[in-house]
């Protein structure tokens, strides 16, 4: 009786010993696994979670077609991004001991002819001590600074390089919201960067330190840092506008509103920088104050709109032309104000109700046009054909 558990133990290894010797199937004892790959089980057995290669994958068997519309979007890129530069500037500004420290900002520019001229945004430059323009085959050539414009932030650069691509230079007095439009540029220093959008607006926007930008195209082609200077293309890669001011909302990124000086405005500009050296913006020569219909009501003029000539300067256009500035001075707050003069209502034709309206009438002019001035003088209605002035020469007026 004893011998029988004996027995039974050795009974039990023998059967042992021959299931893992004689080749019985691992599907028999672990019938779960039975349909799955060999690198699966391995995996499975001992808790690895790697990926095994026996997946069947589905691949493209060649590359697709584009669409239509991306066909457009790659002939755009491949046609504007050769004209399109990279701009570094490099200023000195000095730390807490006052060392002198370089530092540095980018910005994008497109190139105008096969000469090397680049035109960008002043502010992408100002006040540098070296100018620096990345082509987009990556070489890199020191930038002069040829002219500036501070009314409507436009640069012109000049480069020495060889077998340059000007960009091409559409129109846009013939914009229309709803177009579409790509920027080029070099968004926080990544050279080569296109987005796409639509005009979203044609309007007039002021300007810290210059002049309001006159039928400013805004759009909401993701424009940031560093777009600055580089162009605004249509949908045949044509440039219409400089890219120049993001509204970002106290934060240093696109907000989906981008504003671009038109082309037209900036090929006025490069025109006089041709001819002139410089640019020249045409003057009144006043002094004016707007109209509104409470003011208007207060001193009894004849229209509730319109702006008022304060004073002319002496010898300058409007005096010259005949127009009156003030004879009464009142004060607005401890604002001195003089009364009397003439109110300007129209310019060649087109009402003038705001300083923009003002402001966009002389812009389609340069120094030397001749232009129409209409006026409220008392009660009478008048036109005056005036000889604009150049702002650059004309003499600051007195102080009241």
């Amino acid at each position: 009786m004893k011998l029988r558990p004996v027995l039974l133990v050795l009974l039990l290894l023998t059967g042992f010993y021959y299931v893992t010797t004689r080749g019985i199937s691992a599907g028999k004892l672990f019938p779960v696994l039975r349909n799955v790959p060999p690198v699966i089980q391995q995996a499975s057995l001992s808790g690895n979670t790697r990926v095994s290669s026996a997946f069947d994958l589905s691949e493209a068997s060649a590359a697709p077609a584009f669409d239509d519309e991306e066909q457009q979007n790659i002939a755009v890129y491949r046609k504007a991004l050769p004209s399109v530069v990279n701009i570094t500037s490099t200023a000195v500004a000095f730390d807490f001991f006052n060392r002198p420290v370089p530092q540095q900002g980018q910005g994008s520019g497109f190139i105008l002819d096969k000469q090397g001229h680049i035109l960008t945004n002043l502010h992408v430059i100002d006040n540098a001590q070296r100018v620096e323009v990345t082509l987009a085959d990556k070489h890199k050539y020191k930038a002069t600074v040829v002219a500036i414009d501070k009314s409507h932030d436009l640069a012109l650069l000049l480069i020495n390089a060889p077998n340059l691509t000007p960009a091409t230079l559409a129109e846009s007095n013939t914009l229309v919201v709803g177009q579409r439009v790509y920027a080029i540029g070099n968004p926080f220093g990544l050279s080569g960067t296109m987005t796409r959008g639509i005009i979203s607006a044609i309007r007039s926007i002021g300007v810290q330190g210059g002049a309001p930008i006159e039928d400013a195209i805004q759009t909401d082609a993701a424009v940031n840092p560093g777009n600055s200077g580089g162009p605004l293309l249509n949908s045949r890669g044509e440039v219409i506008g400089v890219t120049t001011l993001i509204a970002s909302a106290g934060a240093d990124q696109s907000a989906g509103i981008g504003f671009a000086i038109p082309i037209n405005t900036a090929k006025a500009v490069i025109d006089d920088f041709a001819k002139y050296g410089r640019v020249r913006r045409p003057s009144l020569d006043v002094s004016t104050i707007q109209i509104g219909p409470d003011i208007a009501e207060q001193i009894g003029l004849p229209a509730d709109y319109g702006i008022l000539i304060e004073r002319v300067l002496p010898g300058g256009a409007a005096e010259k032309a005949g127009l009156h500035g003030g004879t009464q001075r009142l004060y607005q707050g401890n604002t001195p104000v003089m009364l009397g003069g003439d109110l300007i209502v129209e310019m060649d034709g087109k009402e003038i109700q705001t300083g923009q309206d003002l402001a966009a009438a002389m812009n389609v002019h340069r120094a030397g046009d001749i232009c129409t001035v209409t006026v409220f003088r008392g009660q009478k209605r008048m036109s005056f054909k005036v000889v604009l002035g150049d702002a650059k020469e004309a003499i600051s007026l007195p102080a009241a």
